[in-house]
């Protein structure tokens, strides 16, 4: 397994892509932006849910936690029935949020990346996009490092996304 974190429009979605076409075996992608998307509606904006504030900040609740928790177990079960998988993920919690992959994860083999980007870049991408709050970017781009530990980290403040999953790339075994 690969698992990506990096703060929002980071780089992460276009490194999976690039990982996907550089890795000789199939790889499958997930990411926490699916796994939100396929939650209920009323779970997007209520306090057990997620809560995207007008800031850019973001909240989680319980009820979220526990969904996290059982996508995190079924990427797991993926895994181990021999699936290549590659996550795409926002730690908003910092190293409390690798420690619940660890968790669900438990003996398997994973590479962890960092996926930085200066806070301006990133904003100036997240405005580009137009699919996210303004101030997402710049609130996240220090704050999902803080207290994880990586394998491996990659910066795309001016580095493409193919050559930083060709670097990723060298470290998988």
């Amino acid at each position: 397994m690969i698992i990506l974190n990096g703060g929002s429009s980071s780089g992460k979605s276009g490194i999976v892509r690039c990982l996907q076409a550089v890795l000789p075996e199939p790889w499958l992608a997930f990411g926490c932006d699916s796994f939100v998307d396929a939650m209920p509606a009323r779970m997007q904006a209520s306090d057990g849910g997620i809560v995207f504030a007008e800031d850019g900040a973001v909240s989680v609740g319980a009820e979220f936690r526990a969904l996290e928790a059982a996508w995190a177990q079924g990427i797991a079960a993926m895994a181990r029935a021999g699936a290549r998988i590659v996550i795409d993920d926002v730690f908003l919690g910092g190293a409390a949020s690798q420690q619940r992959w660890r968790e669900a994860l438990g003996d398997l083999n994973v590479l962890w990346v960092g996926v930085r980007c200066e806070s301006t870049v990133a904003a100036g991408r997240e405005i580009a996009r137009g699919d996210r709050i303004q101030g997402m970017a710049a609130s996240q781009a220090e704050a999902v490092h803080q207290g994880v530990v990586y394998d491996v980290e990659v910066d795309t403040t001016h580095t493409e996304a193919l050559v930083c999953a060709r670097t990723i790339a060298a470290h998988v075994s």
